[in-house]
């Protein structure tokens, strides 16, 4: 009893203070990169301020009207809802080099369900999402249960698909007049609202929310987490028990239905349905919106709302130099500074010491 009352004694005279993990001391650059490491889309959205802050200071009055900004939100809709998909395969650690003609192929698939062959539009669209997701699938199973790169599948499935598209439809195009006249439900995202007076159109109400729902799924769902252990070390979540495998199949599956849904979101902006768009560089910008938004090229880092302040960026540098009258050359070179830029970041941020 003596003994147990000297011990209450010593506790008595002992420091009873919390141990706490204070600032001071921490170099500002450190806890800089702390903040940025705990929080992916800060760097995009700083950037995305500036941008708009020197073009607004560049051309005064007529880049801040409520016309030019919501006119940058109508042309990143597609790239936008494109860069979504991309974001998902890239926390993964893989890459989707496919999404592009996965979009192309679906509208294809849309416009000629519904005008060639006559069946109802909402049938169409269906077939054209179904068509989305069958490529995700096998691309999916290609990387996840063959083992096989996603570079080089996406790669692989990019060629199949758009010989597949020029195949299907002998390039020929669906034009503007015989959509709004047999589907107009295909051109539903072209439709637009007057919001004070700045006009949006349903493509960016779309994009929009569609950002925000993979948002909550990532942070909020059981799924969502696993999404981010696999792309951080797959061999980690598979002991901890998540099935690796099919983590992967959905995620590349989820990419073809959005990729899809793009495509109904590139029929209402386009007007016309043109096998030939197969060509251009819509994937490679939904990659450039991805990494200049801040998800991390090696899986595991990376807030989905980072992909759509990257978006607006591409858009906001594009639309300022088209009013400043500069050469284009110079959007693509600030493109490649800024994903290089991008890249040297997350480096930096990854090497936060905690």
């Amino acid at each position: 009893m003596t003994g147990a009352q000297e011990f209450e004694r010593v506790l008595d005279g002992s420091d009873k203070n919390v141990a706490s993990f204070e600032h001071q001391g921490v170099p500002l650059i450190k806890r800089a990169q702390h903040f940025l490491h705990s929080t992916p889309a800060a760097v995009p959205l700083i950037v995305l301020v500036l941008a708009i802050i020197i073009f607004g200071i560049a051309l005064g009055g007529r880049f801040f009207s409520s016309y030019t900004l919501t006119l940058i939100l109508q042309q990143i809709a597609i790239v936008g809802v494109l860069g979504a998909a991309q974001t998902l395969v890239i926390l993964t650690a893989g890459i989707d080099l496919s999404i592009g003609v996965i979009m192309v192929i679906s509208a294809v698939i849309m416009g000629n369900v519904a005008i060639t062959y006559g069946i109802p539009t909402p049938v169409a669209v269906i077939a054209g999402l179904l068509v989305g997701g069958l490529c995700g699938l096998l691309n999916g199973f290609l990387v996840a249960f063959m083992k096989l790169p996603p570079f080089i599948v996406t790669l692989g499935t990019w060629n199949i698909v758009m010989a597949t598209n020029f195949i299907y439809s002998a390039n020929e195009t669906i034009r503007d007049a015989d959509v709004d006249a047999q589907a107009p439900l295909l051109h539903l995202f072209a439709a637009s609202f007057r919001l004070g007076t700045a006009v949006l159109t349903l493509g960016v109400i779309a994009m929009v929310l569609l950002v925000l729902l993979l948002w909550y799924v990532l942070n909020h769902t059981a799924w969502g987490r696993h999404v981010y252990a696999v792309g951080d070390d797959p061999e980690a979540a598979k002991l901890s028990g998540i099935q690796t495998k099919r983590v992967l199949l959905t995620v590349y599956t989820l990419s073809g239905v959005i990729a899809a849904f793009a495509a109904w979101v590139s029929i209402g902006r386009n007007g016309s349905i043109s096998p030939s768009s197969a060509v251009t560089d819509y994937n490679l910008q939904a990659i450039t919106a991805t990494v200049i938004g801040g998800i991390s090229l090696f899986g595991g880092r990376g807030s989905i709302l980072g992909t759509l302040f990257g978006a607006m960026i591409v858009g906001v540098v594009s639309m300022g130099l088209n009013m400043l009258g500069a050469d284009p050359q110079w959007k693509v070179l600030l493109t490649g500074v800024l994903i290089i830029a991008a890249v040297a970041i997350d480096q930096w941020i990854r090497k936060v010491s905690v």
